[in-house]
C-alpha cells in the first residue's frame, strides 16, 4: 500500500465513521430528546428520518456531480456542510431547528459518502479493492459501534446536545486532512453535464413516497405515495433518453451484476436499518434501561460488523461475492426471527443472540455486495456506481423508518411512548420484526440472482 492509498483510507474511513456514528448515538438519545422537545412518537421519528430523506434525495446527484467536478471537491464541500449542520443541531430549541439542522446534516452526508468509495476504488487496482473497501466499511461500523456507547454515555451523563458536539472535532479533523494530504484530484475522462430535470424528478419522487408512506393508511398518503412511484418511472424513462443522465440506466437494465447487486442493498438496509431505533426504544421504555446501559447492548452488532467487515471484504477478492453476501443475507433473515419473539420479560442474552447472528450476517453481506458492485462497473461510472451503493443504503434505511413510521402510527397513533400504549408498541416491534425477517428472504433469492462474479473493472 503506498502513500496515497493511505491517505485515501484514512480519510475516507473517517469520514465514513462520522456520519453513522452521529445516526447511531442520536437514536440512543431519541427518547431523551422527545422529552426535552416535547415530541410524540411521530415527531420523534422524524428526526432520523429526515436525515435520511435528504441524504437519499442528494446522494446520486452528488455522484454525478462527484464525475463532473472532482470527487476530492465535492468530499471536502460535503464534510464542510455536515460539520456546520452538526453544529447547529447542538444549538437546537425545538423540533423545526433540529430537524432542519438534521436535512442540511443528511445533505453534507450524501457528499462523503457519494465521494468516498469511488476515491478507493480510483486509486486500488481490483485485487486489493476489496480489502480496502472492507477497511472503510469497519469505518462505518465504528461509527456505529461507537455511537450506541458514546452516544449513550453523553446523553446520561452530559446531555442529548454533546452528542452533536463531540462531531464537531471529528469533522474539522478530516477538513484538516484533505486540505493538507490529499493532493490528487479524481473526476470522470468523460465530458457531461449536470442533468438537473433527472435529479428534480427523482428528488421529488423519493419525497413524496417517504412523506405518504407513514400515511399510507389514509387516503391521501396512498395518493402521495402512488405519485411518488409514477414519478419514479417517469425518471428511468427519461433517463433512458437524457443525453448526460444523472444514471446510466443500461447500467440497471444490462449489466445483471450491478442490478441485482443493488436491489439486494437495498432490501437488506430496509430490512435491518430500523434495529437500532426499535431495539433502544424497546430497552429504554419497556426494560426501563438508561442510555449507557441501552447503548452497550445494542454495540454488540455494530462491533462484530467493524471485525469482520475486512476479513468478508478480502474473501470476496478470491470467493464468488454472491456466496458470501446471500450467505450473510440469510444470517440476517435469522437474526429478524428471533428478534420477532420478543415480550417485556424477554431476556437480554436472547436479544444478544440476535445481534450477534445480525452483526456476522451483516459483516458478510455488505463488503462483498459492494464489491460487487464496484467491480461491475468501468472507471467512468465509478462516482455514479460509489453513489447508487450509497443510494441503496439510504433509500433502504428510510424505507426501514417509513415502515416503522407507518406500523407505529396504526398501533400507537400520535400518541408519546408511555406505560398505556407499551403493549401496543411491542405488537408493532414484533410485526415489524416478522416482516422484515420475511423481506431477507427476498434478498437472500436477490442476492443469489446476479449471477457469477463479473469482471472487475481496472
Amino acid at each position: 500500500m503506498n502513500r496515497e492509498q493511505r491517505t485515501v483510507l484514512v480519510i475516507s474511513a473517517i469520514g465514513a465513521f462520522l456520519t453513522p456514528f452521529l445516526l447511531s448515538s442520536v437514536n440512543i438519545a431519541l427518547p431523551a430528546i422527545a422529552r426535552d422537545l416535547k415530541m410524540n412518537a411521530m415527531a420523534m421519528s422524524w428526526i432520523p428520518s429526515s436525515f435520511l430523506l435528504s441524504a437519499a434525495v442528494f446522494l446520486l446527484p452528488s455522484g454525478k456531480l462527484a464525475d463532473i467536478a472532482g470527487r476530492k471537491r465535492i468530499f471536502l464541500l460535503g464534510i464542510i456542510i455536515f460539520t456546520l449542520a452538526t453544529a447547529v443541531a447542538g444549538m437546537s430549541v425545538n423540533a423545526v431547528m433540529l430537524i432542519v439542522s438534521r436535512i442540511m446534516q443528511g445533505i453534507g452526508s450524501t457528499m462523503v459518502a457519494a465521494t468516498g468509495t469511488a476515491i478507493i476504488t480510483s486509486v486500488f487496482p481490483a485485487g486489493k479493492r476489496g480489502r480496502a473497501l472492507g477497511l472503510n466499511v469497519s469505518g462505518v461500523y465504528l461509527g456505529l459501534s461507537a455511537g450506541p456507547f458514546i452516544g449513550g454515555f453523553l446523553t446520561e451523563h452530559f446531555g442529548w446536545r454533546s452528542i452533536f458536539w463531540a462531531g464537531i472535532p471529528v469533522g474539522l479533523t478530516v477538513i484538516f486532512l484533505v486540505l493538507i494530504y490529499l493532493r490528487s484530484e479524481w473526476k470522470s475522462d468523460l465530458a457531461a453535464t449536470f442533468d438537473w430535470t433527472g435529479s428534480m424528478l427523482y428528488a421529488i419522487s423519493l419525497v413524496l413516497i417517504m412523506t405518504g408512506l407513514p400515511k399510507l393508511r389514509e387516503g391521501w398518503g396512498f395518493a402521495v405515495v402512488t405519485a411518488g412511484m409514477f414519478l419514479g418511472a417517469v425518471f428511468l424513462f427519461y433517463e433512458k433518453k437524457a443525453r448526460s443522465p444523472l444514471i446510466d440506466t443500461g447500467l440497471l437494465f444490462r449489466n445483471r451484476t450491478f442490478a441485482f447487486s443493488n436491489l439486494a442493498a437495498l432490501i437488506n438496509y430496509s430490512a435491518t436499518s430500523a434495529i437500532v431505533f426499535l431495539l433502544s426504544l424497546y430497552l429504554q421504555y419497556i426494560k426501563h434501561f438508561g442510555p449507557r446501559e441501552s447503548g452497550l447492548i445494542i454495540l454488540t452488532q455494530p462491533v462484530l460488523m467493524a471485525l469482520l467487515s475486512p476479513l468478508s471484504g478480502r474473501l470476496s477478492d478470491h470467493i464468488d461475492p454472491r456466496i458470501v453476501a446471500s450467505a450473510g443475507m440469510a444470517l440476517c433473515m435469522i437474526g429478524l426471527f428471533i428478534l420477532a419473539g420478543i415480550q417485556t420479560d424477554t431476556n437480554v442474552s436472547w436479544l444478544l443472540i440476535a445481534l450477534v447472528i445480525l452483526g456476522i450476517g451483516f459483516a458478510l453481506f455488505s463488503s462483498p455486495n459492494t464489491n460487487a458492485i464496484m467491480g461491475s462497473v468501468s472507471r467512468e461510472f465509478l462516482g455514479v456506481a460509489s453513489a447508487m451503493v450509497g443510494t441503496m443504503r439510504l433509500t433502504g434505511q428510510m424505507m426501514s423508518m417509513g415502515i416503522d413510521m407507518l406500523v407505529l402510527s396504526v398501533f400507537i397513533g400520535k400518541n408519546q411512548i408511555n406505560p398505556s400504549n407499551q403493549e401496543a408498541f411491542l405488537h408493532a416491534s414484533r410485526v415489524l420484526f416478522l416482516s422484515f425477517s420475511g423481506l431477507s428472504l427476498l434478498g437472500v433469492f436477490a442476492s443469489l440472482a446476479r449471477g457469477k462474479k463479473a469482471k472487475s473493472a481496472d
